[in-house]
């Protein structure tokens, strides 16, 4: 799911879409309006699933799609592998598989609870 902004609405550590990917916003720099145009903005982001820099310039009056991030809990239930943990979402109680990231290799433990960002059909793993 997605909303429209100004991108004179944005700030920096908030979410925009660039390239179908929702990325948060590292930094943003505006240009004065020149004699027969108007201000620009250079927006930098680091992509949320993929880590990817990713940097977008439009005017400030032109409107940016924003995703809409679900911030959510779950229950590990079982690791599939070393490389993935079954979960169960603590409100909607449904099961699916995720990656475990690098960074949390051996932190998850079975009956814990973790914290994972939902947007755009997509899921990751953002505490244990």
């Amino acid at each position: 799911m997605k909303e429209m902004a100004e991108v004179r609405e944005l700030k920096v550590g908030r979410y925009v879409i660039i390239d179908d990917e929702p990325c948060k916003i590292q930094s943003i720099s505006t240009s004065k309006p020149g004699k027969h145009g108007e201000a620009k903005a250079r927006i930098e982001a680091v992509g949320i699933f993929d880590e990817t820099k990713r940097s977008i310039v439009h005017p400030v009056k032109h409107k940016v799609f924003v995703p809409m991030i679900d911030k959510r809990s779950a229950q590990v239930v079982a690791f599939s592998g070393k490389d993935s943990v079954q979960l169960m979402d603590l409100e909607t109680y449904e099961m699916f598989d995720m990656p475990i990231p690098e960074e949390f290799k051996g932190q998850l433990e079975q009956g814990k609870e973790i914290l994972y960002f939902q947007a755009m059909g997509k899921r990751k793993i953002t505490r244990p």
